[in-house]
């Protein structure tokens, strides 16, 4: 069965938000990265629950992002720090945020995706998270910081 470019970029989108879930469920619960993933693949990318079936995720998109957000968890959170303000540490947001950035982050420094995407889709997920509409922008803000500095070569034109 060969997929149409709508349902690849679907199922990467679904990718992303379940990357942010997991590493927020990592840090929550103290799972390592392989019984987290694990659980995701066999349980959450595309099951179908009462309220109805889950998007399909990208599978080697979810495991990607995992990986790197682990493996480069101090660098991300250190380019991380540096777009926050001063007084909001990563370790003072909240953990919803903190996952996003590192998943975000992560795809950032993959440099495999344009980071004008990259920041449009996680600001995306953001909206998915977001209980009275401020967050989104400060996810927006802080992803541009973060996208200038792993890619500023995408952003001279």
């Amino acid at each position: 069965m060969t997929l149409s470019n709508n349902q690849k970029r679907k199922m990467k989108t679904a990718a992303r938000l379940y990357a942010v879930q997991a590493l927020f469920q990592m840090e929550a619960s103290g799972q390592t990265v392989d019984q987290v993933t694990r659980e995701f693949e066999d349980h959450r990318l595309g099951a179908t629950y009462d309220e109805g079936e889950m998007t399909e995720g990208d599978v080697d998109t979810f495991r990607g992002l995992m990986e790197k957000a682990v493996d480069d968890q101090a660098a991300i959170d250190q380019l991380t720090d540096r777009a926050l303000v001063a007084k909001w540490p990563i370790a003072r947001i909240d953990p919803t945020w903190r996952a996003l950035f590192r998943a975000a982050g992560a795809e950032l420094t993959l440099k495999q995706t344009p980071p004008k995407v990259v920041i449009s889709e996680f600001v995306r997920v953001a909206e998915a998270f977001s209980a009275d509409g401020k967050e989104p922008k400060f996810v927006n803000a802080v992803l541009d910081h973060m996208a200038r500095e792993a890619q500023p070569g995408a952003f001279s034109k």
